[in-house]
């Protein structure tokens, strides 16, 4: 709901040079906090710690019209991190808890699909609230929002079988909290898919209005209605042909989007792109979410998932950062801020191809 009016909401507090912030500020925050998440959610519960990241948003929400400083506004950036590295955990082991492993994939396209339907349903609604009613109004319909899932929260069941007391040694990381290894290799196509979510979501809406596009929303209802269309779909796909074919197909997708995204001249050609970039990266998300939880183990999956998660929000963050570096507040280098996103695309579809050859090779 938010992030399309961000960045003209910055430029109006004197900030139009931190642009590059928006998203990576974001993300450091959630990237930081996944181990705390994965580990109070296989200690404490799920849904403590999905309250947590849901409470953190209400308040964040009503606090951007209150900040108004550059300053002030990237700190509040920076605290809002917290709500997408607690909520996302949870859910995800929650929904894993209760799902047969056969039906995952699917069980992660449906999860991916209702945040798709928020995400495309966001910004028309934030950009008619901003433009009707002020910035403020839509601030605080953002919090409203959270406080309903807060509402819903509470009405759920825990499906953690066994919970440990609530008390500060469970804030103390060690080692073996910080990462799971047997994800691994989703986690390395996942930092190099994400990128392209960071740069999109940094550098998308001014390419919009370069190309005559006023409605920032419009750009990102397009691109999560795609991504709606494909994640039941892709889902679906990794539980039956497997993860690995799924994410070869989706991961060359992205990589043609960002081409295409990085040639557009017209708002013809980029709505296309953003729409075939939805394709791909709705159908990458719920695939690595559920193959991390196949390589899980069982007693760890808040670990697995935020591990996952880690390096989601580690591409998110250095593609907003570095996209927002390379664009520079410059047209002339919107070619060259999406050509780096295609190139790491089609890194992670031949990881995939060489990761087919080896198996194929082992005896």
């Amino acid at each position: 709901m938010i992030v399309p009016e961000l960045s003209g909401f910055l430029s109006s507090l004197g900030g139009a040079d931190y642009k590059g912030y928006i998203i990576s500020l974001f993300t450091v925050t959630a990237m930081l906090s996944r181990p705390f998440s994965g580990k109070l959610a296989d200690r404490i519960g799920r849904l403590p710690v999905m309250m947590a990241g849901s409470f953190v948003c209400l308040i964040c929400s009503l606090f951007y019209p209150i900040l108004t400083t550059v300053s002030g506004f990237l700190l509040l950036r920076l605290i809002h991190g917290f709500s997408t590295g607690f909520t996302p955990t949870g859910q995800t082991a929650l929904l894993s808890d209760i799902i047969p492993a056969d039906r995952r994939g699917e069980a992660m396209g449906l999860l991916g699909t209702a945040g798709s339907l928020g995400m495309a349903a966001g910004p028309a609604v934030g950009g008619l609230v901003a433009t009707a009613f002020g910035l403020d109004a839509m601030f605080y319909l953002s919090s409203a929002c959270a406080l309903c899932s807060i509402i819903i929260v509470t009405s759920l069941k825990e499906t953690l079988p066994e919970k440990h007391p609530v008390g500060f040694a469970l804030l103390k990381l060690h080692k073996h909290d910080l990462f799971e290894p047997r994800v691994i290799l989703p986690c390395i196509i996942m930092v190099l898919c994400s990128y392209s979510y960071g740069a999109a979501f940094t550098v998308l809406p001014d390419l919009g209005d370069f190309v005559g596009i006023r409605n920032k929303g419009v750009i990102f209802t397009f691109l999560t209605v795609a991504s709606l269309i494909i994640r039941l779909i892709g889902g679906k796909a990794s539980d039956r042909f497997g993860r690995k074919p799924v994410l070869r197909i989706s991961s060359l997708t992205i990589a043609v989007a960002m081409l295409i995204i990085a040639f557009a001249d017209s708002r013809l050609m980029l709505l296309a792109g953003v729409s075939l970039y939805g394709l791909g990266q709705g159908a990458t998300s719920p695939t690595l979410l559920a193959w991390a939880t196949d390589l899980s183990n069982p007693e760890h999956k808040g670990r697995g998932i935020a591990s996952l998660y880690i390096f989601m929000e580690l591409g998110i963050g250095i593609g907003a950062f570095l996209s927002g570096y390379i664009y520079a507040n410059n047209a002339g280098n919107f070619f060259t801020t999406f050509v780096v996103c295609s190139v790491l695309a089609m890194i992670a579809f031949l990881y995939l191809i060489v990761l087919r050859r080896s198996a194929a090779g082992k005896p």
